[in-house]
């Protein structure tokens, strides 16, 4: 296989997970729903965003995290105010330095949640922070559908052979 055919099926499947994405946040519209995107480089994070933003005929929002947040609740509602989005997506949680104590945090308010946003919300993730998502923070975790994923998770890169054009 060259790196011709790999390029374009990464391109494909970017093309797929995207046009998921949208179809998640279409489908989700003036409900609740927790969406999970993995993508490991935080270029194609916001390449995509930018894809889905221009694309969509849906009102996104967009929250970037701070090292210094503590709670996922408190701050989209402190970012949000009173008029909510149609959608949300929360990029940086790689960024923040508590992020055990964010997650826990999440997992406990998880209630608010769906109680308070009637709209779907994209976390973008890495796969460090989806793993420490599916072990600090089960129940929330489980309220999203299959995660979404851009690119290949790091340990299938690891344990892949290495490809020669």
């Amino acid at each position: 296989m060259n790196s011709f055919s790999n390029s374009q099926n990464h391109l494909a499947e970017t093309t797929a997970a995207t046009k998921r994405l949208e179809r998640a946040i279409m489908l989700a519209a003036g409900d609740f729903s927790l969406i999970f995107a993995c993508c490991n480089s935080l270029h194609k994070q916001q390449q995509i965003l930018n894809l889905v933003t221009e694309s969509s005929a849906f009102n996104i929002q967009e929250i970037i995290l701070q090292s210094t947040d503590e709670t996922l609740y408190t701050t989209i509602n402190k970012e949000i105010g009173t008029v909510h989005p149609e959608a949300l997506m929360i990029r940086g949680l790689e960024s923040v330095a508590a992020i055990n104590q964010l997650i826990t945090s999440t997992n406990m308010m998880r209630d608010e949640f769906r109680k308070t946003f009637d709209f779907p919300i994209v976390l973008w993730v890495n796969d460090e922070i989806l793993n420490k998502l599916i072990w600090l923070a089960p129940d929330f975790k489980n309220w999203s559908a299959n995660t979404i994923r851009f690119d290949i998770p790091h340990h299938q890169l690891i344990n892949s052979p290495v490809l020669i054009a």
